[in-house]
């Protein structure tokens, strides 16, 4: 596991790895068969861009407010079989990739917190395994909504 020295390290990790999301995502966009899932993933790509924005923000102006909060899972990826990204998925297919990448994301930050040097660092890592949990929820009511709904 790599090891931060200061909070600058913490950010430009999950400043890389949201690019890392976003040229997956562009990259899907860019072979998808469909229009629709063209402009599935580019909406993901997009979302990824607003949350790299964010944290190079926050890095710029060095300041972070850690506002804890519950946020809910609906368990949803849990029961879902993993889902090689294709550029001819499904919706249904997209969904279950983007889950998995924002589950992945919240598993390593979660696990940062863990061996965070000290409690600021703990507290980043924290809040942005938080974040990645919300992105996972608003793709686990989209999948809900427009996919286990329709069955």
């Amino acid at each position: 596991m790599e090891k931060f020295r200061s909070i600058d390290d913490i950010l430009d990790f999950a400043i890389n790895a949201e690019q890392d999301a976003v040229d997956f995502y562009n990259g899907l966009a860019t072979n998808a068969k469909t229009e629709d899932m063209r402009i599935v993933f580019t909406s993901f790509a997009q979302e990824e861009i607003k949350h790299k924005a964010r944290l190079t923000q926050i890095k710029n102006e060095g300041s972070f407010k850690v506002e804890p909060k519950v946020v809910a899972d609906l368990k949803i990826s849990d029961y879902l079989s993993e889902v090689n990204p294709t550029p001819d998925m499904t919706y249904a297919q997209a969904l279950v990739v983007a889950m998995s990448k924002e589950k992945a994301a919240f598993r390593l930050y979660y696990d940062l917190a863990k061996t965070a040097g000290n409690e600021e660092m703990r507290d980043i890592f924290i809040a942005l395994a938080q974040e990645e949990s919300k992105h996972k929820l608003r793709f686990e009511i989209e999948y809900d909504e427009y996919v286990l709904r329709e069955n």
